[in-house]
């Protein structure tokens, strides 16, 4: 992709940062589309001069005028569109979730018929999947019948629908990706983000408990990254499709082990819930495989102790504090 101006949205959440990160080390320029202004994730994983190097735009992904004016702004012809309020936030304001991530990817697609772009890439989620005893595999493949629990997930589901309809009635092909449990730097919000704080507890040498357990699939941010960036850099992709993702798949006492391995003075003090999660213990992307080809896929290991040493360094030099995740 180097050379092409891809346009990112919500890119100074996690994902987001992480996608921006790979963009501008391979040479791609960047455009940022976020409501938001508080640049930690970027400055917690980009140097300065990476940061220097951003196109930011402050916008509303709700604002249809708005959506369509920065990416026509931009120039660029690569969306990867990854803005949405996750699940405590959709819970707590369920009208804002809906305008936020369903409405918000309607405009993208709009945005993007109006400028004759014909590929969008954009976050799913594993939510749009019921309990893991409502299927008769723990593992569940793409063809999984869709049992949201939460509006979250339905919002998620319905951006599955308006990207078929869009390439019905349009032409636009697009890609739908859907992470399960990421964890890594800059992963500070969400359901599933107790894991990631309980790594920055670790390089503190706290104590943390995560909120939840069982089996699981966890999928390391950069690897999330480099995927969303391979799906948008298809040139010949037709279609309207969404892919689970695949990752490590473990129970959560696997990921406290990998924790006490890195960060051996927190032995005995990681603890978690029994409760696992309302959803498979995890997904297959054995369909994205056969679409999009191999795709990364980080140890549990490596990536936890990637994490916690990036951690450590970003303690040291005071670019995070510990506070910073204690909600």
């Amino acid at each position: 992709m180097t050379g092409e101006r891809t346009f990112v949205t919500g890119a100074l959440g996690c994902i987001g940062a992480w996608v921006t990160r790979n963009l501008l080390r391979s040479g791609a320029p960047v455009t940022i589309f976020d409501l938001g202004t508080d640049r930690k994730r970027l400055e917690l994983i980009l140097d300065p001069g990476e940061i220097a190097r951003i196109e930011f735009i402050q916008g509303d992904v709700t604002d249809t005028e708005a959506v369509a004016k920065a990416l026509q702004g931009s120039g660029a012809r690569r969306i990867i569109h990854l803005a949405a309020l996750q699940v405590p936030f959709c819970r707590a304001n369920p009208p804002l979730g809906a305008s936020v991530n369903v409405i918000g990817t309607i405009n993208i697609f709009e945005a993007a018929k109006a400028l004759g772009i014909d590929h969008v890439v954009y976050a799913g989620s594993a939510a749009v999947y019921g309990r893991g005893d409502e299927y008769d595999r723990d593992i569940i493949e793409n063809d999984a019948p869709f049992l949201p629990k939460n509006l979250y997930g339905v919002f998620k589901l319905a951006n599955q629908g308006t990207a078929q309809i869009y390439r019905q009635d349009h032409g636009i092909n697009s890609i739908g990706l859907r992470p399960y449990t990421v964890y890594g730097p800059g992963r500070d919000q969400g359901m599933t983000s107790t894991p990631t704080r309980a790594m920055l507890a670790a390089a503190a040498g706290q104590p943390w408990h995560i909120s939840f357990g069982g089996r699981n699939g966890f999928q390391f941010t950069d690897d999330v990254a480099k995927i969303f960036i391979r799906a948008a850099s298809l040139p010949d992709w037709e279609g309207a499709e969404s892919f689970n993702l695949g990752g490590s798949i473990a129970h959560m006492s696997a990921v406290v082990a990998a924790i006490e391995g890195a960060a051996p003075e927190v032995t005995g003090q990681i603890t978690f819930e029994d409760a696992p999660l309302a959803l498979p213990a995890g997904t297959s992307d054995r369909a994205l495989v056969e679409a999009i080809g191999p795709v990364p896929c980080t140890p549990l290991e490596e990536g936890v102790a990637y994490t916690i040493a990036h951690f450590r360094d970003a303690l040291s030099d005071g670019r995070i504090a510990l506070d910073e995740y204690d909600t």
